[in-house]
């Protein structure tokens, strides 16, 4: 215990909250602002295992905010899983870390969750907010939602049948352009600090005494100093945790493409996902234009586009927000 002993002294925790921490079993979903914030706590805290998830890879312009990487990790062009899962290791070598570099859809968020005890949000988009409750309600496991933007973030826990959902507050997902986002307001590290570290309070909370979990959606804005709570009430008509309707979890059979927040970028996903041969598609596009390759992930400039293919063959498309073209460029140049 010498290692967490500022921990253990503080009367909640304990040395038994401690050993809880240990036999824990976590998933983050999403390793960038947020997740990475969670991760560094989660891990320093001598959670025993911790099980992370991410689609993407570095960039210069993620490391304003995203606290567990360097310029060297951008240098080599890692995905995010796994640079953060060697910093994880440095910082506590006791812990479990495995890394997926995976898109969380349909498909594989069924196997991304088995063996968990609980899930965390650090994702940026709300399909995939919606797609983690849906499983979570759907198998009673508690998950933290947590959303930053600007100078302001909001958290709420989730205990299915113990209060709401996350679809009780939010019942439809957000049209387009109805609601501000990186590219419009931008996000301060300040919040995103903030942010990750109420989702990992309130993980601890869930795993030494789920009694002590915050109830209500809490709310902040670092910038004017704000902390409000709002009171939520589960919905008995709730599409998820009041009629059992679970849409975000139906697969669809085509190539599924989302916009990135902040990077004039598309993330087009086939599915159900196809193991790629990066070496064989490497040579393939050797033929079409410049070609970049690590053992995650093979890139190649073409169209004025840069298009980056991951083993379970998604693919980010840059230099364009066009969904549409995204589909294209994939179908021409890796879906065949």
């Amino acid at each position: 215990m010498t290692r967490y002993s500022r921990q253990t002294l503080f009367a909640p925790i304990g040395e038994e909250g401690q050993r809880r921490l240990a036999r824990a079993r976590v998933g983050l979903v999403g390793c960038g602002a947020l997740g990475s914030v969670i991760a560094g706590h989660l891990v320093r805290a001598g959670v025993g295992y911790l099980r992370i998830a991410d689609r993407d890879y570095l960039e210069l312009n993620n490391l304003q905010r995203q606290m567990l990487f360097t310029e060297a990790d951008v240098a080599r062009r890692l995905p995010k899983a796994v640079a953060a899962a060697e910093h994880l290791r440095a910082i506590n070598s006791e812990v479990e870390v495995e890394p997926l570099v995976v898109d969380l859809n349909p498909f594989s968020v069924v196997d991304f969750a088995d063996g968990l005890d609980l899930l965390v949000d650090g994702t940026d988009n709300f399909m995939a907010r919606f797609l983690i409750n849906d499983l979570a309600v759907s198998r009673s496991m508690p998950w933290v939602y947590g959303g930053v933007i600007g100078a302001a973030g909001m958290t709420l826990t989730v205990v299915p049948g113990q209060g709401p959902c996350l679809r009780c507050v939010f019942p439809d997902v957000p049209p387009p352009g109805s609601a501000p986002t990186c590219d419009t307001v931008g996000v301060l590290n300040t919040v995103v600090a903030g942010g990750g570290s109420l989702q990992a309070n309130e993980v601890y909370k869930l795993l030494v005494n789920p009694e002590a979990r915050n109830r209500d959606l809490l709310t902040v804005d670092l910038w004017d100093l704000r902390f409000e709570t709002v009171q939520v009430a589960r919905d008995p008509d709730c599409p998820a945790c009041g009629r059992g309707e679970f849409p975000f979890l139906e697969a669809e059979e085509e190539y599924a493409a989302t916009s990135l927040c902040g990077r004039n970028a598309v993330q087009v996903v086939p599915r159900p996902s196809t193991a790629v041969d990066l070496e064989a598609l490497r040579a393939r596009l050797a033929a079409v234009g410049e070609v970049r390759q690590n053992p995650f992930l093979v890139e190649v400039d073409v169209e004025g586009k840069t298009i980056t293919v991951f083993p379970d063959g998604r693919a980010i498309i840059k230099g364009t927000d066009d969904l549409s073209a995204a589909r294209v460029l994939y179908a021409r140049y890796v879906g065949q």
